[in-house]
């Protein structure tokens, strides 16, 4: 079978390296169903006209899959786009010295818990310095553009709060990076600290060199990075690129050999494209470190945009900023999907006339 997108040609070519038991199954899951998409293994739907007939094979709707990675971050932009009130956020990064990347790769339970540890930090300074509630969305983040493995997170605040209890908004909060970054610091090591002393901790040091790892990073800068949003829609567009989508976008990748498969990234210190030449198998084994583990959301909630807090406060929120409240809008059909994106209908046959559901084809069984 041939396959047009790379990423696929790529899991095709390198099956028997990771579809074994050896490898963790949420890869296995995720690249499986990203090989099976649109075609005859998942089944399929059938239209026809008086003059045509045409099979359109179901879609995978895995994070490993490029296509159906786009049309969920669309619909995840348009639902939070309805669900939050207008006005001004705050972009918070939060990431780490580089000697610490491995230890959360190698402990995926203690990478689960950075997003919290972001939020609740952001959260407790805003309400000691100014009494206030906010709603932070969190997202944690793994890879960087050659597709190490780099734990960072990202979180969108609003630019104010809700003032205690009351019906107050009040609208700005000032953000400091410097005690923000040593708040960041302090949990994170007290987070590894915690776990190498219960013995919790997967690493090839031992607990003496360990200590000694960390007592050096907690006495350094770490990066901490403040950007203001005009509106939503700003970051939730940055965001869309890394939450339901593949770690590297198909036109990266240069070209695919016989062994190798050569793709680029761009170098912010640089200011230009650097090119990466790694075998498929280490692309694969780069690949598979930030596939997540089944059901394990992406995205996390907290404060005001927590899904209990979201249902009995939204409406208040709105109200008080003035705003109307939206609907959560409706997952966009699949034909309305391709038209808005390639500019074409599907479902139009050759003579322009609209056709029409006729069956469905079961999946059939691969061999």
């Amino acid at each position: 079978m041939k396959y047009h997108d790379p990423l696929k040609q790529i899991l095709s070519r390198t099956r028997p390296h990771w579809d074994q038991d050896e490898t963790r199954a949420a890869v296995r899951w995720a690249f499986g169903k990203a090989l099976q998409c649109r075609t005859p293994e998942l089944g399929a739907e059938v239209y026809g006209s008086e003059k045509e007939e045409r099979i359109f094979y179901h879609t995978c709707k895995s994070r490993s899959c490029s296509s159906c990675g786009y049309r969920a971050t669309v619909q995840w932009q348009r639902e939070r786009w309805a669900a939050l009130p207008d006005g001004p956020y705050k972009g918070i990064m939060f990431t780490m010295p580089r000697e610490l990347w491995r230890l959360f790769c190698d402990n995926p339970h203690l990478a689960k818990a950075l997003p919290v540890l972001a939020t609740k930090l952001i959260e407790a300074r805003v309400l000691a310095k100014y009494s206030l509630r906010v709603g932070v969305i969190a997202i944690l983040h793994t890879f960087n553009g050659k597709l190490e493995f780099n734990s960072h997170v990202h979180t969108m605040v609003t630019g104010g709060g809700l003032y205690g209890s009351s019906d107050t908004w009040v609208s700005r909060v000032y953000y400091e990076r410097d005690p923000l970054m040593e708040a960041w610091r302090r949990a994170v090591i007290a987070l590894l600290r915690t776990a190498l002393r219960a013995g919790q901790l997967c690493a090839n040091m031992d607990i003496a060199q360990m200590e000694e790892m960390l007592t050096q990073q907690e006495n350094r800068w770490w990066s901490i990075n403040i950007q203001s949003f005009k509106d939503k829609w700003h970051f939730l567009q940055y965001a869309g690129r890394y939450v339901k989508r593949p770690p590297i976008a198909q036109r990266r990748i240069t070209s695919i050999g016989e062994r190798t498969v050569t793709f680029w990234f761009k170098d912010k210190r640089l200011h230009r494209r650097v090119y990466v030449q790694c075998s498929l198998e280490e692309f694969i084994d780069r690949w598979a470190q930030h596939i997540a583990e089944r059901y394990q959301h992406a995205v996390r909630n907290f404060g005001l945009f927590a899904p209990r807090a979201l249902r009995q406060t939204s409406a208040a929120i709105f109200a008080i900023l003035g705003q109307e409240q939206r609907r959560r809008p409706k997952p966009r059909p699949w034909a309305d999907s391709l038209k808005r994106d390639f500019g074409h209908d599907p479902l139009l046959d050759q003579t322009g006339k609209r056709m029409k559901w006729v069956r469905r084809l079961a999946p059939e069984t691969s061999r």
